[in-house]
């Protein structure tokens, strides 16, 4: 039995304020879709943006899209009333801009219950400060409800004084420490924006390398990006029968009394055939999300 598993290949971020883009989004074949009250709507259009999206999310119409609402800080002048309309809204996620500490988790989750969220709505929380990528396993521990990382790598090259290079050599550790704490919590995590996004090959070989070093999904700011993030983080279909080799392979030899199988001159172990049933698992969630 596998845990439940959502896909979040291509993470959207939507612009709060935009009743246009709010609709179009229910076409877009994005997993999930970030609204946001954050940094991409201006001060005097916040609480109107507010309005906007918490109503966008009560009326549906997203399919099976997972639908979460970045709000502002709780330590702003609008991080408050942001939660308290998003706990009402009830989305699949609520995300934490600059999560810094245990702490600021902790007073999430007492203000969701507070303001009557319902146990299905999660906390995310961005990962784009030192201080966060410092704290991470504290962060990762201060609630169930929190179950994803997304990773603000803009904000985050920012703060560090680091250029954002192609290979990204000067934030790899704090991706890789993130990495580590989240699958060591058994976390979602996603990777930050590829900011050029008119560069198709250059996006491209960013979802690759992403998908090696191990993250679920990518960040993205413009509709475009979707079908490349959906493809690369997909199993593809030499993969998907590789996997049923494998498992079939296991199993014969199981029947055998055997513990271990060979497949194409390499060793079939019952992790390895683990590995295959998680990766069809995933791969039959993302064809159920075009159905």
């Amino acid at each position: 039995m596998f845990d439940p598993f959502r896909p979040r290949r291509s993470v959207l971020y939507m612009p709060g304020s935009n009743a246009r883009a709010l609709e179009k989004a229910k076409g877009l074949a994005a997993d999930a879709l970030i609204l946001d009250l954050e940094d991409a709507v201006a001060p005097t259009e916040k609480a109107a943006a507010r309005d906007l999206v918490c109503e966008a999310v009560k009326s549906g119409g997203y399919g099976k899209r997972e639908l979460v609402i970045r709000i502002n800080g709780l330590d702003t002048d609008h991080g408050i009333d942001d939660l308290k309309a998003a706990c009402a809204a009830a989305p699949d996620a609520i995300l934490i801009p600059k999560a810094q500490s245990d702490a600021m988790i902790e007073e999430t989750e007492t203000l969701m219950q507070e303001y009557g969220a319902p146990d299905s709505t999660q906390i995310w929380a961005m990962m784009e400060t030192p201080l966060g990528v410092l704290h991470a396993e504290r962060i990762a521990m201060a609630s169930t409800r929190l179950t994803a990382f997304v990773m603000g790598t803009n904000d985050l090259a920012e703060d560090l004084h680091a250029t954002q290079t192609a290979d990204r050599a000067g934030l790899i550790p704090h991706l890789t420490h993130c990495l580590l704490v989240a699958r060591s919590y058994g976390m979602v995590i996603v990777d930050g924006v590829y900011n050029a996004f008119k560069d198709t090959d250059g996006f491209t070989e960013r979802c690759d390398r992403s998908r090696e070093m191990g993250f679920d999904g990518i960040t993205l700011i413009h509709p475009g990006q979707i079908d490349t993030a959906n493809a690369a983080f997909a199993p593809d279909a030499a993969a998907i029968e590789t996997a049923k080799a494998q498992i079939q392979a296991y199993e014969q030899a199981a029947e055998r009394g055997e513990g271990v199988a060979v497949h194409e001159g390499r060793i079939v172990e019952n992790l390895h055939a683990e590995a295959a049933r998680k990766l069809l698992h995933r791969h039959n969630a993302i064809r159920a999300m075009n159905h």
